[in-house]
């Protein structure tokens, strides 16, 4: 597998729908190489089985055209911040060899999604240190830059990416997992997700965090480093359409 430019890491098949969906969208617009890593297959979920959330998943990956998605094929429901759960991900780092990664914010309330937030940014530095799994023979590489998408909890964002123009492709990116969302039809157990209307407030989310940069959607994420801007008035300048 070549080399991808941004790898979104998340928990279970659907999680990088619902949260950077419209990112990875925009990114692949723009001309760069896109990626997703599901950290488990889901199998612990209240409905579907893991082989059928692994069609959802390759289904959802065509509609975001993503250059690849993988899994690492960690235990759902037990993820931890562990040695043989740092080199797996290491490894795929060094061959993936993204500059960006999206993942989970810290403090979820999902233990999964708490500690893969921890796991993306050790494994990112880790896979940087020449000597880390050196017996393995892969290369270095340089860290990635760790984004956090904003989704459980609230927090001022770093940034805000517009999808505007892809929030309708990401609505059906969602709903190519079927056996997780409102079906009239399913005698499964329901969830908060299989709610009628919880894809309306996933809508209205990207809808207000598009307004508050002046745009029909968005997608919050916040970084714990400093950000080197070149320009500044060119940042700073940008038309956000806010008071026209």
């Amino acid at each position: 597998m070549s080399e991808i430019d941004i790898l979104a890491i998340f928990a279970h098949p659907d999680d990088m729908e619902l949260t950077v969906g419209g990112t990875l969208l925009k990114m692949k617009s723009l001309g760069y190489k896109t990626g997703a890593l599901d950290v488990t297959g889901g199998e612990m979920g209240t409905r579907g089985t893991a082989k059928g959330r692994h069609e959802e998943a390759v289904e959802a990956a065509r509609i975001l055209k993503l250059d690849v998605r993988e899994n690492l094929g960690l235990a759902d429901g037990h993820v931890f911040v562990d040695e043989e759960s740092r080199t797996k991900l290491v490894r795929v780092l060094r061959r993936l060899k993204p500059k960006v990664l999206l993942t989970h914010q810290y403090d979820d309330p999902h233990p999964d999604h708490n500690h893969i937030a921890q796991l993306v940014r050790e494994a990112a530095r880790l896979a940087s240190m020449r000597r880390y799994d050196e017996e393995f023979g892969q290369e270095r590489i340089n860290v990635p830059m760790v984004a956090h998408n904003i989704f459980s909890r609230l927090l001022a964002p770093s940034f805000i990416v517009d999808v505007s123009e892809f929030a309708e492709q990401k609505m059906d990116a969602i709903k190519a997992h079927k056996s997780q969302f409102y079906n009239p039809d399913s005698d499964e157990p329901e969830t908060r997700l299989t709610g009628e209307g919880f894809l309306s407030e996933l809508e209205n989310r990207t809808r207000y965090f598009g307004s508050l940069i002046g745009t029909t959607g968005g997608e919050p994420f916040y970084v714990r480093e400093a950000l080197n801007v070149d320009d500044p008035i060119a940042l700073l300048t940008r038309p956000m359409n806010l008071y026209s």
